[in-house]
């Protein structure tokens, strides 16, 4: 949920009309009094907060909350004065948006402050008959053995192993591996070529990587 404040009523439609239609569920808030007991009440996933407002504004509101809140801020301001810049930086608002402003900019910076606040989950290790990958890492084993593999070997292998027990067509795996998005008989070959010194490198699990014939290639899973 996205809290928006701002005193214009006007302009929290606009926004809220704005990130709705992108999906995102919204609550309002007229001023800095009531924005701090629906993030104390609601626990938003991110605050677009006006600045100069009457009674409580947007920087008593930073104040408030302290530089180590959770929250991530987005500030909004109808001056574009360098203090009031630094000082919202400073009190640990996340970005700062002048008025008039796009909603569509707004939506963007939205998106771009969500996508770091939310770290992305480490990639899982992926196991199937004694092999391992583990892609934080960069690493195969095979029987606790590190096996030396090339940037396309490892990427062919983690498509496969994502995908163990289904088959993975030759144009799937250039798309995915080579970011082709079109396959020609030359292109397919290359995958049948990495395919033949991946199964060497793998020895005897190479026969874990089984051809199907006129579609592509599937790793056996466990």
């Amino acid at each position: 949920m996205i809290l928006v404040v701002d005193d214009d009523v006007d302009l929290r439609s606009i926004v809220r009309e704005a990130l709705e239609r992108e999906g995102f569920t919204v609550d309002e808030a007229g001023d800095g009094g009531l924005a701090l007991a629906k993030i104390e009440a609601l626990a938003p996933e991110l605050v677009v907060l006006d600045l100069h407002m009457p009674a409580l504004g947007g920087l008593d509101v930073l104040r408030a909350l302290g530089t180590d809140h959770p929250t991530p801020v987005i500030v909004l301001s109808g001056l574009d004065h360098e203090a009031d810049r630094v000082i919202g930086l400073e009190l640990g608002a996340d970005d700062y948006v002048v008025k008039p402003f796009s909603p569509k900019e707004l939506v963007a910076r939205v998106r771009a402050v969500l996508r770091r606040a939310r770290p992305e989950p480490a990639p899982r290790v992926l196991s199937q008959n004694a092999v391992t990958l583990d892609p934080a890492r960069h690493l195969v084993t095979l029987h606790g053995r590190r096996l030396e593999l090339t940037p396309k070997e490892f990427d062919l292998l983690q498509a496969l192993l994502e995908a163990a027990g289904r088959v993975l067509s030759r144009e799937h795996l250039l798309s995915r591996v080579w970011g082709y998005a079109r396959a020609d008989e030359i292109e397919s070959r290359t995958v049948d070529v990495h395919v033949r010194r991946l199964r060497a490198k793998l020895g005897d699990a190479g026969t874990l990587i089984t051809t199907v014939k006129s579609v592509g290639y599937r790793f056996e899973a466990d």
